[in-house]
């Protein structure tokens, strides 16, 4: 199936006054449905930067998303809409659903962008044991290849001549250069949330599949990233792999140029580009004191114990998905850490730490999340008294509950191993009710914009953790208060709505 969509396909102009002027693509749509007892269908619309970026762009515009169906109830509403979802569902955006086949999807996402792309990007291989890539690996990299195809195939039938089509991250990267064989008409722009590996790491992944993946993103007019420390490494990744074949070039207050062209073909173009997506502080700040929250808040202080006050128990606050690069039980350690090196913090702080399950159809991710509550388990016993839970760890997914906590947090611990951004590192500053102090890895994107006000980390070392843990909850209140507000102002820098239409504009223009 693959190997006809390889190719090169013929270009071909679009049918005049067809089509959408701008597009987004991802695998994941702003909505999902479920498929009752009775066969009714309901609809879940979903939030996050993409969500509120494409509402901002305005419905003359014409947008349509264009995204794939992740379960069985998706599918029954492509079978059932006739082309684009409906309106009522999506609250009036425009929804291409792609009922790409099931086990198509799961070899690719699964198979290929989780368990390799992802992997290589946050470096996070035992190398003495995988990867190995083998006929079965060839098997998952042709569904990869072919769900690719499927989005370069919707987009170029949903485009208007000239559209822009801003393609989502590590999923879709082959899309950018399928539409731009169908489509050089369009204004294409891939936007990567991840971190890009360095070279050296990139190249444990096959020659041909490297520079596959290259030149797929290397068929947009605009690559962007959320650093300049990902951005750069994309570039290294592009002289090192396809050497005489591309050059990069530098012009004085502006990102690199990369020039590539494929044999026989006219050079092409690549503008780099580094948009480090914010937190929305209008719509986080005014969430987080909704009714529901300060249930959720009365609740967690009833939990944390120790009464109100200049004496009352401080709060260390994480809220992660369990996730491998997120350097939860690293964390967890690190606290343990801090209440074995320094005693009198014992019954005087509380580790809220909020581990919701992410991919739980992988083994790897199961027994990651069964290891942050052995661990959890372990220091409560090894250290809780009657009066005093030292960690308090919750695995049932809650957006209200979340922001409770960031309100709470007198310190908050974002450490992962390897982040493209870390929106969590933005949210709790913006939200902490009385300032609060954050501890960071500076392997985080988020640690470009934020490591000047944070307590810096190196996510490995524990006992160096534990030291920034204590430092943070000692911190003058004066301190950690002007702290606070100078990280909320840097994490709001560039909102979701602004993030989106900064890309447009720079695509377009």
């Amino acid at each position: 199936m693959a190997s006809e969509h390889s190719g090169t396909t013929p270009a071909r102009t679009p049918a005049a006054g067809r089509g959408a002027e701008v597009l987004v693509a991802s695998n994941r749509g702003p909505v999902a449905y479920t498929v009752g007892a009775d066969g009714a269908l309901t609809a879940k619309r979903g939030g996050g930067g993409l969500v509120s970026g494409l509402s901002a762009i305005g419905p003359e515009t014409e947008a349509v998303w264009v995204c794939a169906a992740l379960g069985d109830g998706d599918r029954e509403a492509v079978r059932r809409a006739d082309g684009e979802l409906p309106a009522a569902d999506t609250g009036g955006q425009r929804v291409r659903m792609l009922d790409i086949p099931a086990e198509v999807h799961a070899a690719a996402y699964n198979g290929i962008a989780n368990s390799v792309l992802w992997f290589v990007h946050h470096m996070l291989y035992q190398t003495p044991l995988e990867p190995s890539f083998d006929t079965e690996f060839r098997e998952r990299w042709a569904a990869y290849e072919a769900y690719n195809a499927a989005f370069a195939e919707a987009l170029d039938r949903a485009a208007a001549p000239g559209a822009a089509v801003l393609i989502q991250d590590y999923h879709l990267a082959l899309a950018p250069g399928m539409l731009r064989e169908r489509r050089p008409d369009l204004r294409i722009g891939h936007f990567s949330h991840t971190p890009w590996a360095p070279p050296e790491y990139f190249a444990l992944l096959p020659d041909d599949i490297r520079e596959r993946l290259l030149r797929g993103m290397l068929g947009a007019d605009r690559a962007g990233f959320l650093t300049r420390r990902w951005a750069a490494a994309f570039v290294a990744c592009c002289t090192a792999t396809l050497e005489t074949r591309c050059a990069v070039h530098h012009s004085d207050g502006e990102a690199p140029h990369v020039v590539t062209a494929p044999p026989g073909q006219e050079p092409h173009t690549t503008q780099i580009g580094v948009h480090g997506l914010g937190a929305d502080a209008e719509f986080l700040r005014e969430r987080a004191h909704r009714p529901d929250v300060d249930e959720r808040l009365t609740a967690l202080r009833a939990q944390i114990g120790g009464g109100a006050g200049p004496e009352r128990r401080r709060t260390i606050v994480r809220v992660d998905r369990t996730e491998l690069s997120k350097n939860i039980v690293r964390g967890l350690h690190a606290y343990r850490r801090l209440l074995a090196d320094r005693p009198e913090w014992r019954e005087r702080v509380v580790h809220l730490a909020f581990a919701y399950p992410s991919r739980q159809d992988l083994a790897v991710y199961r027994d990651y999340t069964a290891e942050v509550r052995r661990v959890a388990e372990e220091i409560n016993a090894a250290y809780g008294t009657p009066g005093w839970q030292p960690v308090v760890l919750h695995v049932k997914d809650d957006f209200a509950r979340s922001l409770a906590a960031y309100r709470l947090a007198d310190v908050a611990l974002v450490n992962p191993i390897r982040d493209g951004m870390n929106l969590v590192a933005k949210e709790v500053p913006v939200v902490s009710d009385a300032g609060c102090a954050l501890v960071l890895s500076r392997e985080a994107g988020a640690h470009e914009e934020l490591g000047e006000d944070a307590l810096s980390v190196n996510p490995y070392d524990i006992n160096a953790t534990a030291d920034a843990l204590h430092a943070a909850l000692s911190m003058p209140e004066e301190e950690r208060v002007g702290r606070c507000a100078r990280l909320a102002d840097a994490a709001t820098a560039l909102p979701p709505a602004r993030w989106f239409t900064e890309q447009l504009t720079a695509l377009r223009g």
